[in-house]
């Protein structure tokens, strides 16, 4: 597909019910070629116009949107409990969604996992008739040149995600953390921001910096992996096999320690839980005081970040918005004595993540579209 037609698209992607003239001052190019642009694009059934309002004076305005039998992208996300699907038009809305189960014995049985989640995939691709042009997979792991590594928490290791979709068109493979950043970015609490860094917390800990909307991965993809960065003591063991990894510091496993009890089999669900008790038992409690010294750990390794890396913004996602919620007193204290000083008077804001558990399969999908542009036939 020509540049410009392919830019007209990921304009319309990302501007849903944009008018036509806007859209062709975004593209650079004049309302004579957005015509003729536009009338190619309806006619290859990527998109159609509609009135943007009322008719008024002089030629009525149009807004461009989907096509009702346009091309669709298939986001799926894998979590250390559970996994979701959904089907996304061009705009970024959802027009069907599977998943939200939990994945019953899944540490170690990848295989059997993805031949499962395989079936229900292949019910939805028929359908949509054909539709669905592409796939984008987040997974909790280790993810490079579109190849899983290693799932350490799901105790995966070097799995051909491509099982999911033999012979797709397009398949973009990512970390659960990178593809969350990407959709904060394009869809949630980071749109605009120049760099932004975001963190998310679960069973480990990931995250990524977006530069002007693009996600900086690293040499091979590997890039991210904040979450095993020496920032804790050195007797805290991590599943990847190092010791003092900051992530393990902040998990239910985290919880756990600090509370006296046994390693949790869910830790998202039990830190999830141990967060409400602490609300319900209030100051004092020891629920209280282990979730306030995680939601400290945080924020302290935020300012770690920040001062290395220099975003405009910090999203926190995951369970790093539960310990936001919980204990934001202790993670902005412990924030603000990790800056450097010149920073304290205008730090980098912390926010919550507006797409929370929706972030990496909004973000898979998002990847699947921007693979996707360059081979639609116009």
């Amino acid at each position: 597909m020509g540049t410009r037609a392919s830019e007209l698209l990921r304009v319309v992607h990302e501007n849903p019910d944009i008018t036509r003239a806007d859209a062709a001052r975004r593209v650079g190019i004049g309302t004579g070629a957005a015509t003729e642009l536009v009338a190619r694009l309806t006619a290859a059934e990527l998109i159609s116009e509609r009135p943007a309002g009322p008719a008024g004076r002089g030629r009525p305005t149009t807004v461009l949107q989907p096509h009702p039998r346009g091309p669709l992208v298939l986001g799926v996300a894998f979590a250390h409990e559970t996994w979701r699907a959904e089907v996304v038009q061009l705009g970024g809305e959802v027009v069907a969604s599977d998943g939200d189960e939990q994945m019953a014995g899944a540490y170690g049985e990848g295989e059997r996992i993805l031949l499962e989640v395989k079936a229900r995939l292949t019910r939805l691709r028929r359908r949509f008739r054909g539709r669905i042009r592409g796939m984008g997979v987040s997974v909790p792991g280790l993810v490079a040149m579109d190849r899983l590594v290693e799932a350490s928490t799901l105790g995966w290791s070097g799995l051909d995600m491509g099982i999911l979709w033999p012979n797709a068109p397009v398949v973009a493979l990512g970390n659960d953390a990178t593809f969350a950043a990407s959709a904060e970015s394009c869809r949630g609490a980071a749109v605009g921001a120049a760099v932004a860094l975001h963190v998310r917390v679960d069973a480990g800990l990931g995250g990524a910096l977006v530069e002007s909307g693009r996600v900086l991965t690293g040499a091979v993809g590997l890039g991210g992996e904040f979450g095993h960065m020496p920032f804790a003591p050195d007797d805290v063991h991590c599943p990847c096999g190092a010791r003092g990894c900051w992530g393990a510091s902040l998990d239910g496993g985290a919880l756990a320690r600090l509370l006296g009890e046994p390693a949790p089999t869910e830790p998202v669900a039990y830190a999830r839980r141990v967060v409400a008790r602490a609300a319900r038992a209030g100051a004092g409690s020891p629920e209280h005081d282990a979730v306030t010294a995680v939601a400290a750990r945080l924020g302290r390794g935020i300012a770690g970040l920040v001062n290395a890396v220099d975003p405009d913004l910090v999203t926190v996602g995951g369970l790093g918005v539960d310990y936001l919620a919980a204990a934001s007193r202790a993670l902005d204290d412990a924030y603000l004595a990790g800056l450097m000083a010149f920073r304290r008077k205008d730090p980098p804001p912390v926010l919550a993540a507006e797409l929370l558990e929706g972030g990496p399969v909004a973000g898979a999908a998002e990847e699947a579209w921007a693979r996707l542009w360059p081979l639609l036939p116009t």
